[in-house]
């Protein structure tokens, strides 16, 4: 399919500073888009401003079959390392609003992390001194491809380059209790949003609003839902967000998280020290992370 692409960013075995690939398929080996094509920028938001042209360098270089590179052979990076902004959403699954108890929102609930609390789909999460509710949640993250201000609703994806996964890390006592109980500070320490493994381009995505979503720990499987239970879906969160914001390519939009999060569990169940959390969904691919 013509300009279905899976976008990412690594760095080699002899190291050096991150490039830009491609997966030649879910989980598959490598293109490197930086030798194939050196005078695209080595970010990933400089190379989304580019546009169309970008885009369909990379879809040449995906084509010519060259500049291949063992997936083994390399550490993966986040595929956004730098975005403007990261934008989530709160309480935007049906199932998640049931297993609090609390009533489906009329608008979109919308907080945010820094830039820095991005890390690799790979890297290890840092379980802060500060908390001892250290909590998961996968996500569904959008990618932005195209800047816009007052997007309306129908022509939302338009703006959007593709999907990738995220997990939403989130310290509870910070979010819940602390700090007036502002949301920021329990989402947003360091390693709280790893990303990953690539952007995969809309046009590659049969239905991003019927994708099952999934997260174990250790193993075990703790969330198992679809992107159908969304309350919000994509194009009516970019609608919303850009009333406030001039979204611009590389910007994240989390989407928020379905039932089956630790917190509200009966006990609790947070993360320890030493687990494994893994983040998975449908024909976008699957992010492990282990937390140190």
């Amino acid at each position: 399919m013509r300009g279905a692409l899976r976008l990412l960013r690594f760095r080699g075995a002899a190291g050096g500073g991150p490039r830009l690939g491609l997966e030649e398929a879910p989980g598959g080996d490598l293109v490197d888009l930086s030798a194939a094509e050196p005078e695209l920028p080595r970010s990933m938001r400089e190379f989304l401003e580019i546009g169309p042209r970008g885009l369909a360098l990379a879809q040449r270089a995906l084509e010519s079959g060259q500049h291949r590179v063992p997936r083994a052979t390399v550490q993966l990076l986040a595929p956004v390392g730098d975005p403007e902004k990261v934008i989530c959403v709160g309480l935007n699954y049906h199932d998640h609003c049931q297993e609090q108890g609390v009533k489906v929102p009329k608008e979109p609930l919308i907080f945010s992390k820094f830039p820095s609390a991005i890390t690799g789909p790979f890297d290890d999460i840092v379980h802060p001194q500060d908390t001892s509710e250290l909590d998961w949640e996968v996500e569904l993250a959008a990618v932005i491809g195209k800047r816009g201000r007052h997007i309306e609703e129908a022509a939302a994806l338009e703006h959007v380059l593709g999907f990738t996964v995220a997990n939403d890390v989130s310290a509870r006592d910070w979010q819940m209790r602390r700090n007036g109980r502002q949301w920021l500070l329990g989402k947003t320490f360091d390693t709280f949003c790893p990303l990953g493994p690539a952007i995969v381009t809309k046009e590659a995505v049969a239905d991003v609003h019927n994708l099952w979503i999934r997260c174990s720990v250790n193993g075990q499987r703790m969330q198992d839902s679809s992107t159908r239970h969304l309350i919000f879906g994509v194009p009516a969160l970019v609608a919303w967000v850009s009333r406030f914001v001039t979204l611009v390519p590389g910007d994240i939009l989390l989407t928020g998280t379905p039932a089956g999060v630790g917190v509200f569990r009966k006990p609790p169940v947070f993360l320890q020290r030493g687990d494994e959390v893994q983040c998975e969904i449908e024909e976008l691919g699957t992010i492990c992370n282990r937390v140190v």
